[in-house]
């Protein structure tokens, strides 16, 4: 395979990709069928146009779900922790604990520069895009260039191949470019190889290369780097070649869902296309028939007294000659059978309500319905979501802050913090639903106290304030300056006491202690 060229490599595994590929391209025409279209597809080709909205609905909703989850507007998605080991170093100096606030709070600072850096650089467009095609097609391709920003590559565009533990191994992106787009070195090459015809669109293969670069095969120690380069016609162009570290791979190969052994993922769609295309079949149907029987037919018995082109002819009102049983109007009389195929539409609706987030369908038609039904639906519904978090934040989350940060660092706008002592920790997705769902027990406690208890014996033995701690912290909001601190507590509680100690005394007393304290003040020193 090494000795491959990029474009014998990329013909080889597009083989392994066609199956997923077709499958995600049934998915899009039932969704969103301008996400992954049919091969030889341009701007003149029409699109098929689904008979029914829930598919894309659905897509649209989870995928903006996720993304506020993923990439949250008003509060960083990770947190940078200390190593253990350096923590246990730092907390045996002296003043160890005000050196340890102070780094932290320093990490709070780069914590705020890198979601500032996502703001600017309007990573969450790309990122919606790259989460619909997840949704549809199950993988996508995103590139982080080292100039900013990020291009998201359509699964028909690359082919990957995977080790057994689903680490990239080679992936291959295919584009097509116009001759003014190339390098110097690429236009050359082209010239000696196109025979002159440089209008149509040209293929520029994009290798990535995962391999050991330990000298010694036998040692223990494994240093994982990539190999990157492209090539056109065959020959690699000069300047595109360089050497990473794996950790520093700017290729992100997502999946939506993980399969063992398999180098593509599964799409979320894919796991209800039997119901999108149930329903995209009866809407069809309904749609169909709702159109004939609309349509408006007068009969004229062929042997009646009424003539059919002196009731074409009569204006609205007009006094004609006939009789009415010689005229009738064409019917289905198939209102039964639409009624079967409504109750099947809504009911399949339903079901796919639920598995795409639409809590507004999936919410129980009622008078009264409870807020908290309501919320243990949404809440019931956001579980779905749990293993998919869990791939997306390792596959996407943390690559995606790694190459941030170090790309800052190249740029000077952070310093440069070594992997070994300093890493990112995602807080949304699973963890954000792992403290959801110890915000709800903890308020189920609270509450089935004080139904048992009451409200006024509730205080004796539930320290509130460590309550409110806890549910700022499950929340995810910053308390300082928010929440009163317990020396502040304490002094608004003295004061008030010495207020109402003062009115309990009256004008009277007051005035007598002040009386009091002048004699004290005038009588000499001895």
């Amino acid at each position: 395979m090494d000795n491959q060229t990029a474009e014998a490599l990329y013909v080889k595994l597009e083989a392994e990709r066609y199956s997923y590929l077709e499958r995600a391209r049934d998915a899009s025409k039932l969704t969103l069928p301008t996400l992954i279209v049919d091969d030889g597809h341009n701007s003149s080709n029409e699109l098929p146009t689904p008979y029914q909205s829930v598919g894309a609905r659905g897509v649209n909703n989870l995928a903006s779900s996720l993304l506020l989850s993923l990439l949250p507007p008003n509060a960083p998605f990770f947190r940078l922790v200390l190593d253990q080991a350096l923590i246990n170093e730092i907390e045996k100096i002296p003043n160890g604990e005000a050196f340890k606030t102070e780094i932290e709070s320093s990490m709070a600072q780069i914590e705020k520069s890198v979601m500032s850096e996502i703001e600017t650089q309007a990573y969450r467009i790309q990122t919606f895009e790259a989460l619909k095609h997840l949704i549809v097609a199950g993988n996508v391709l995103i590139h982080l260039p080292d100039d900013g920003g990020m291009r998201v590559i359509h699964l028909d565009r690359y082919v990957v191949k995977r080790c057994p533990l689903g680490i990239p191994r080679t992936i291959v992106i295919k584009e097509s470019v116009d001759m003014d787009m190339l390098p110097e070195a690429a236009k050359q090459i082209v010239a000696e190889n196109s025979d002159g015809k440089g209008d149509e669109p040209l293929s520029l293969y994009t290798c990535v290369k995962s391999f050991n670069s330990s000298k010694n095969p036998t040692s223990k120690t494994k240093t994982e780097k990539i190999k990157v380069f492209q090539e056109i016609f065959g020959t690699v162009i000069e300047g595109t070649e360089g050497e990473l570290k794996a950790s520093e791979n700017p290729y992100i190969v997502l999946r939506m869902n993980r399969a063992e052994g398999e180098n593509y993922g599964r799409g979320y769609v894919e796991q209800y296309l039997g119901d999108l295309k149930s329903l995209e079949s009866l809407m069809m149907a309904v749609v169909e028939a709702a159109a004939a029987a609309s349509k408006c037919l007068f009969m004229v018995a062929p042997n009646g007294v009424t003539r059919a082109r002196v009731l074409a002819e009569a204006p609205n009102g007009a006094i004609v000659e006939g009789s009415e049983s010689d005229v009738s109007v064409l019917q289905l009389n198939k209102g039964q059978d639409f009624a079967i195929a409504s109750q099947t539409i809504q009911v399949i609706s339903d079901r796919l309500a639920y598995a795409f987030l639409l809590t507004d369908n999936a919410i129980r038609q009622a008078d009264r319905v409870t807020a908290a039904e309501v919320r243990l639906v949404t809440q019931s519904i956001e579980r779905q979501l749990g293993g998919i978090y869990s791939v997306l934040s390792q596959e996407f989350q943390v690559p995606l802050v790694n190459h941030l940060m170090k790309q800052m660092g190249k740029t000077k706008k952070l310093p440069k913090l070594k992997e070994a002592t300093v890493r990112p920790m995602i807080v949304t997705g699973i963890e954000a639903l792992g403290r959801g769902n110890d915000l709800n027990k903890m308020d189920e406690f609270i509450a089935g106290i004080g139904q048992l208890l009451g409200p006024e014996v509730l205080g004796q033995y539930i320290n509130f304030r460590e309550y409110m701690d806890r549910r700022a912290l499950a929340l995810g909001i910053e308390t300082e300056g928010l929440v009163k601190s317990e020396e502040q507590i304490q002094a608004e509680t003295q004061q008030q006491q010495q207020m109402a100690m003062m009115q309990q005394m009256g004008p009277e007393v007051m005035g007598q202690m002040a009386g009091e304290e002048q004699e004290v003040a005038e009588q000499p020193e001895v």
